[in-house]
């Protein structure tokens, strides 16, 4: 009987991945470095296990059949990590993103692609066998962009107002991986996810508005005013340049979006406005 191990458990897609496998029965238990700082139900197994210590995985991964991860870990744990997964383990599941889909917003260069490229090739070489989610945009990232100055005020100051994504709502993502896996049959897939619609970010920030019953106003912010002011929401200048220079190549045409989540499970993705509408109170005073 498959068991499956999550690693990455308690993030924007890994909790709802443990949730929607606990009430699909699954045999599957959840890795964290701290586990007692955990609110997951209480009927799931919960491990205590680190990427960078290669040695605490033996236990986590033992009677494991598949392992979903989610990379949380410095780059150089990478390949210490991977080795002990694929001595225990026959598949893997990585929640990465669409490196190889040729629209600019995910052809920049910047240190997290690399990440990804480098354990994308460590997995394919493993002798395990693998599916990709490749994952666009978020719709969660919206609570961290806009969700202090919603709080605060009527006006949201953001750069590239005009940039369109296609903002994925987490459950989405949580759900095709679940199925992946639980089933044998997505050996080598490759799946590119996506919210349904091709949204600027003014129009993000308007649906929110719409949610939540008010008339939100945007203003446009210049690159480097974000370069500064941007730091202490986005966490580092990484994290801002990457961004700045993904939604400057976006400009001008339609978000890419794709049709996989309807094609793997039969019912449309949610919106961004079901997304918002569902979160509407984290954007509340």
């Amino acid at each position: 009987m498959n068991r499956i191990l999550v690693i990455g458990g308690t993030g924007n897609v890994g909790r709802h991945v443990v949730s929607q496998l606990a009430a699909t029965g699954a045999r599957f238990r959840a890795m964290t470095r701290n586990p007692d700082s955990l609110r997951l139900p209480r009927e799931v197994d919960v491990v205590r296990g680190d990427l960078t210590v290669p040695e605490t995985l033996d236990r986590c991964l033992q009677d494991i059949d598949t392992v979903f991860l989610v990379w949380v870990a410095p780059p150089a744990a990478v390949a210490d990590a991977l080795e002990r997964i694929a001595k225990h383990a026959r598949r893997i599941v990585f929640l990465t993103a669409p490196l190889k889909t040729p629209h600019p917003f995910f052809q920049q260069p910047n240190p997290s692609r690399d990440v990804a490229e480098r354990i994308e090739r460590l997995i394919e070489t493993s002798g395990l066998d693998w599916a990709f989610l490749r994952a666009g945009m978020f719709a969660g990232n919206a609570r961290h962009f806009w969700g202090p100055q919603i709080r605060a005020g009527d006006v949201v100051r953001w750069p590239y107002l005009d940039a369109p994504t296609a903002p994925t709502d987490e459950r989405d993502l949580a759900t095709v991986a679940v199925r992946t896996l639980c089933e044998d049959r997505h050996a080598g897939a490759e799946y590119v996810l996506t919210g349904p619609q091709s949204l600027t970010q003014a129009e993000q920030v308007h649906t929110i508005g719409r949610a939540i019953g008010r008339a939100l106003r945007v203003e446009e912010m210049s690159p480097d005013e974000a370069r500064s002011e941007l730091l202490p929401v986005l966490g580092s200048s990484t994290v801002v340049n990457m961004l700045l220079n993904a939604w400057a190549a976006a400009i001008g045409q339609p978000a890419f979006v794709t049709s996989t989540f309807a094609e793997l499970t039969g019912a449309p993705p949610r919106t961004f406005l079901e997304w918002a509408t569902d979160h509407a109170a984290e954007f509340r005073a």
